[in-house]
């Protein structure tokens, strides 16, 4: 209700008897859809700030404004050191006028997404605020003016359509009739309402409300009222201050909200995508039955062979054809099997334990959830995310380097960022003696470790630097990762290969968690 005309009627009276005398000294814009006016009465300032955005449109008038040194723009040059010679409400409408010597008018359109500040001169347009709106530039000062007939014949006649006739009382006028009972109430009745609220509209007070932990702002009295005023000047400034503290009080939250329910939704896939790996793992034990089919069967396998089918005594004797190595004995064949079978067990432990891990965290971003939903301030809010680290701070990254870096045990570790900083680190920013890793047969980060003189790499270093590997690639949500691992020396890029492309002429391969 802060642009409804029977609030503007008693904004642009108040700021007649202000602004009489005053001088305009400034008009400028500094941020988008912002117009601020300075008029100066000879011995203090008086600002008009209209904030005329797609989603809020207000005016407020703030005690003093800290012009921007830098992206300032001076707006209707016509009207600077002009002299305010009134004010004028245009009737039933959501616009007022500031009238200025030499025939100058500045018009304040407040209709909501389509609000607007207007230049005439002899009342023909001539410039406006929001060039967007092309509209503007064809308004008629003098058919601004709208009538309503406020007759007990009218209202009485016309009940099928009162919002219609009635058009300046707007939704929250109708919602406090409705309060009081407007809508079961026979015509009697209704007119009693009806004029009593125009009564209060001439001689208001204001309100800024609480509806649906949303600020509303109102001439009329009802539901939760959070703050009373009888200056229209100093009501809807405090309006406009409260109303941005409680929208950004509302933005953060949402996001809060938002990334919280994501981390969750994210939590369960995970989940269930490893109960079902897990489901399938702990189904399938065809390497430690090979491997025991194998033992049971030495003397009828020969070094050379490529398969063997032998019956299963696991299966009721059924026939199953295994394939084997051809450079391996049987033996071999079925130690190979054996560390299948046993690192399917390490894969299932470490299963196990993802979905433990992921279970908890679960639990504890829900209750996080709750505590958010419930926070009604903003500093309970801050306190609560800053506690549960819910909004995740960027960490300071020089954005010279193509890589991330980590240190582990003495040792730096550094991850690449995307294909064309894979390239760059490996080739410009490695050397010969440090070790290089990636993510084996998938797309991810190049890995470096930096060699330090007369050290070896040691083996838990190694790990870590293919944790991270594991963890920037494809294979992230794995629950084991191969890694491939070698000295910087054996690695280069033949000429047309895409970026992040290598060669690796020598290599060993780690089995490794995927871990940030």
């Amino acid at each position: 209700m802060h642009n409804n005309f029977y609030f503007l009627r008693q904004l642009s009276h108040k700021l007649n008897q202000t602004l009489s005398g005053f001088t305009l000294v400034s008009c400028f814009t500094q941020n988008k859809e912002e117009l601020v006016l300075e008029f100066h009465g000879g011995r203090n300032s008086f600002f008009i700030k209209a904030s005329l955005q797609s989603g809020f449109c207000c005016l407020s008038f703030p005690d003093r404004f800290n012009r921007a040194r830098k992206n300032s723009v001076d707006l209707f040059p016509a009207l600077v050191s002009k002299k305010i010679t009134g004010v004028r409400q245009f009737e039933n409408e959501r616009s007022f006028s500031l009238n200025f010597e030499s025939n100058l008018t500045l018009l304040f359109k407040m209709h909501g997404n389509r609000a607007n500040v207007v230049l005439f001169l002899d009342q023909h347009p001539v410039e406006i605020f929001r060039n967007h709106i092309k509209a503007d530039l064809v308004l008629d000062l003098r058919k601004l003016d709208r009538t309503i007939d406020w007759s007990h014949e009218y209202f009485v006649s016309h009940q099928n359509i009162l919002k219609e006739s009635y058009f300046t009382f707007g939704k929250e006028i109708w919602d406090y009739l409705h309060h009081q009972g407007f809508d079961k109430a026979d015509v009697v009745s209704r007119w009693s309402l009806f004029t009593a609220a125009r009564q209060q509209l001439d001689h208001p007070h204001f309100f800024i409300l609480r509806k649906k932990e949303k600020l509303i702002f109102s001439l009329l009295p009802y539901g939760d009222i959070v703050e009373e005023f009888s200056d229209p000047l100093e009501a809807i400034t405090c309006f406009y201050n409260a109303f941005q503290k409680t929208n950004e009080f509302t933005k953060v939250k949402s996001d809060a909200l938002r990334q919280l329910s994501s981390q969750l939704t994210s939590g369960k896939n995970f989940i269930q995508k490893n109960l079902q790996q897990l489901d399938s793992l702990n189904k399938d034990k065809h390497y430690q039955q090979w491997a025991d089919l194998i033992m049971a069967n030495l003397d009828g396998i020969k070094t050379g062979m490529e398969k063997v089918t032998l019956e299963n005594f696991y299966d009721e004797n059924r026939p199953v054809e295994i394939k084997l190595r051809k450079d391996f004995n049987a033996q071999t064949n079925a130690e190979a099997f054996y560390r299948k079978a046993k690192n399917r067990q390490i894969e299932i432990q470490q299963l196990n334990e993802s979905i433990a891990a992921k279970e908890k965290e679960i639990v504890r971003l829900q209750l996080q959830l709750a505590e958010v939903e419930k926070e009604k301030e903003t500093t309970g809010l801050d306190k609560t995310m800053e506690a549960d680290r819910v909004i995740q701070k960027k960490k300071d990254v020089k954005k010279s380097l193509p890589y991330h870096e980590f240190e582990y045990k003495g040792f730096k570790i550094w991850v690449g960022k995307d294909a064309k900083s894979n390239d760059t680190l490996t080739l410009k920013h490695s050397f010969k003696d440090d070790l290089w890793l990636h993510a084996k047969d998938v797309a991810g980060s190049h890995v470096v470790v930096k060699h330090q003189a007369g050290k070896n790499f040691p083996k838990d270093v190694i790990e870590r630097a293919a944790q991270l590997a594991a963890y920037n690639s494809k294979r992230k949500t794995d629950s084991l990762c191969p890694v491939t691992v070698t000295p910087k020396k054996f690695v280069r890029k033949r000429k047309g290969d895409p970026a992040g492309a290598v060669i690796v002429e020598r290599e060993k391969v780690v089995l490794v968690k995927p871990t940030l």
